[in-house]
């Protein structure tokens, strides 16, 4: 499969996930609110597996990839979790510029409906910790910023790629979805391998996750 026809697959995918509660709701196909949240954790792990499939069936070597030597798993695993503080950090950093810049920052609206959600449906945790963090790496970063890079270079593709990870977040932090795609990006460059980047998406969005909730309760 070529690197065009992956990437191109890969987004369209994701954008049929990214709708489908939409689309769920309309046909009537679930008619209740924690119906509709039981379906969309189904089809953010199934899309999850699909992107997945598609990554190991894409062959042509990315030119991001290609210019890394090959990283050990104990290294992508360590700087993959070592990731996971920085990014904190960074988020945080985010949020005080934006405070500096605009007044009082607002609590994130997407992380606080998502604590909803899985306060109504326990098994929403799977679609925020995993399935979409995996599914976000494997479109954001290897397919948007793997393509664009292919035609330009890594900076040009990491910002673009950056920029519609912080627009398809909508929730008024764009400076902070913004720094965390960026950091992302340079995970993923450092080893040339998107598991690196993934294993600190899925683990802040777990950490978030986690500790929302016990402030909730």
């Amino acid at each position: 499969m070529s690197l065009k026809k992956y990437s191109l697959l890969s987004i369209f995918c994701y954008g049929l996930v990214f709708v489908s509660p939409v689309l769920l709701s309309i046909t009537g196909i679930v008619t209740t609110s924690t119906g509709l949240i039981s379906a969309t954790t189904i089809t953010y792990l199934l899309g999850a597996v699909i992107l997945l499939f598609l990554y190991f069936k894409q062959k042509e070597p990315l030119t991001i990839e290609a210019d890394v030597p090959k990283a050990s798993v104990p290294e992508i695993i360590l700087l993959g979790l070592g990731g996971i503080l920085i990014a904190i950090f960074l988020q945080g950093a985010a949020v005080g510029i934006e405070t500096f810049l605009f007044g009082q920052s607002a609590p994130s609206e997407n992380t606080q409906n998502i604590i909803q959600m899985i306060l109504k449906a326990p098994a929403f945790i799977l679609a925020t910790t995993i399935g979409g963090p995996i599914m976000e790496e494997l479109v954001f970063r290897r397919s948007i910023l793997g393509l664009v890079s292919h035609y330009s270079n890594f900076w040009v593709g990491a910002v673009i790629s950056s920029l519609l990870f912080a627009v398809a977040h909508a929730d008024g932090h764009l400076l902070v979805y913004f720094f965390l795609g960026f950091f992302f990006s340079l995970l993923y460059k450092s080893t040339g391998r998107i598991w690196t980047s993934m294993i600190t998406h899925v683990g802040m969005n777990t950490l978030v996750i986690v500790v929302q909730l016990l402030i909730q309760k």
